[in-house]
């Protein structure tokens, strides 16, 4: 009897294993799709072109820092300051971090400073008029 009964909790095991396997295969291969497209989105937000500074960390612990100079489908190019190209596959990518400012935030930027040019201006006026009067 207790044969019986080690062998039928092994085979439910066994069973039990079996259908779980796929499904942590797929959470671990949608994970890595999900930090792929994340890192894409990245990149196309980040903008190319010398003026936008990235620093790239790869899961082989290596880095590179520079400018994304084009961008692929499945990859982009990183140059360095002694200007040498680094193709880097979006896979690869653990981290991006980089400085640009989106559109918005120059916009804003902007108006902001029109804003207090203007206000000092008005200022500036008023107390003059009070001078005067």
């Amino acid at each position: 009897m207790f044969t019986k009964t080690m062998s039928f909790v092994l085979m439910a095991s066994v069973f039990c294993v079996s259908l779980t396997a796929p499904l942590l295969a797929q959470s671990q291969q949608s994970d890595q799709q999900k930090q792929t497209e994340k890192v894409k989105s990245k990149i196309k937000k980040l903008g190319l072109g010398e003026r936008v500074k990235v620093k790239v960390k790869l899961y082989n612990e290596s880095s590179y820092q520079g400018y994304v100079s084009q961008a692929n489908e499945d990859d982009f190019v990183v140059v360095d300051k002694t200007g040498s190209s680094n193709t880097i596959k979006y896979s690869d990518v653990k981290s991006v971090g980089g400085k640009n400012l989106s559109t918005g935030t120059k916009i804003a930027i902007g108006v902001g400073i029109g804003a207090g040019v203007t206000l000092l201006v008005l200022y500036l006026t008023f107390l003059s008029i009070t001078r005067n009067n």
